[in-house]
């Protein structure tokens, strides 16, 4: 059966067709998708009730697959996979969390725009996230394109910020909601990084925003005047024209690329509805303030092709 594509927003998201993700993906199959992949940023995969091993080595043909920090969360039995990790309001014995449960604090940070792994030296190339159970209504998913943020920008801005460094910590963004019992190892673990404010794309050229909700200051800025910057710059990327809301199907397999989009949960009534996804995230290569040094300047127009 022959891969199919089709956009969904004018700007990033396609859906494919005509892959079954329960079995072995044959290489020729994996080139289309990741072509697609690399010009639409976000696929969704319908009617793919993947095991833990199937989407671990699905996630396995993008790259190394990081293996899941359980720093935010108590003991308990893990039954799982170390490569997954859960998206839930349920505990592993399958009940509801209870009210006073930390991990209920912990998730509400996926209702900020995010993109994952920022705050690791080595961030992540893209996150694949499946969808188990449903609630009847919310729990959507939004993505927003940093890209076509990115390109919409006025010349003058993206001159100011081109080359501007920033400094990313899930402490920071944890911080947003009230969550900051953090044992010592834990922030150890998970000093404070670099990363470029604005990426460049090996595979197309464009370039990207690369900021949300870990993004804590500038580099050799004065830390108000950077956070102002940021929040400007999340504003005019969160717009509607350049945001897609995904309405998650049981079986749904989404893969994004987080170089280049944000996204966040939106809410639901998670204290009597069940809500299970499990994620798993593929490392990028480098740091992206080492690769952004690696790159050869572009020709005027380069960041426009996809």
């Amino acid at each position: 059966m022959p891969v199919t594509v089709t956009p969904l927003h004018k700007h990033f998201m396609a859906e494919i067709g005509g892959v079954d993700l329960t079995r072995p993906v044959a290489p020729e199959t994996f080139a289309e998708i990741r072509a697609a992949f690399d010009r639409h940023a976000i696929l969704v995969f319908h009617g793919q009730p993947v095991s833990d091993t199937q989407q671990v080595e699905f996630s396995a043909l993008f790259g190394p697959v990081f293996t899941t920090t359980r720093y935010h969360r108590p003991q308990e039995v893990q039954d799982r996979r170390k490569e997954m990790s859960p998206i839930t309001n349920i505990d592993h014995e399958g009940r509801i969390l209870p009210p006073d449960d930390d991990r209920r604090m912990h998730a509400r940070a996926n209702q900020l725009w995010h993109t994952d792994n920022s705050f690791k030296h080595v961030p992540a190339l893209c996150s694949l996230l499946s969808a188990r159970e449903i609630p009847g209504t919310g729990g959507n998913t939004e993505f927003a394109d940093m890209r076509a943020a990115y390109d919409a920008l006025p010349e003058a801005r993206k001159q100011e910020i081109d080359r501007l460094i920033v400094e990313h910590s899930i402490f920071h963004s944890r911080a947003k909601i009230g969550f900051t019992d953090y044992s010592d190892g834990a922030r150890r673990e998970l000093p404070p990084v670099q990363q470029v404010l604005v990426r460049e794309l090996p595979e197309s050229g464009r370039k990207a925003l690369y900021i949300a909700a870990h993004a804590s200051h500038v580099i050799g800025w004065p830390v108000e005047k950077g956070r102002q910057l940021i929040a400007e710059l999340m504003e005019f990327a969160t717009q509607p024209e350049f945001v897609y809301s995904h309405r998650w199907r049981a079986g749904d397999l989404i893969v994004w690329d987080n170089r280049c989009t944000m996204h966040r949960a939106t809410p639901y009534a998670e204290m009597t509805e069940r809500r299970v996804l499990y994620r798993t995230t593929v490392s990028d290569e480098i740091n992206s303030v080492e690769r952004q040094s690696m790159l050869s300047p572009r020709k005027a127009g380069a960041a426009h092709h996809a």
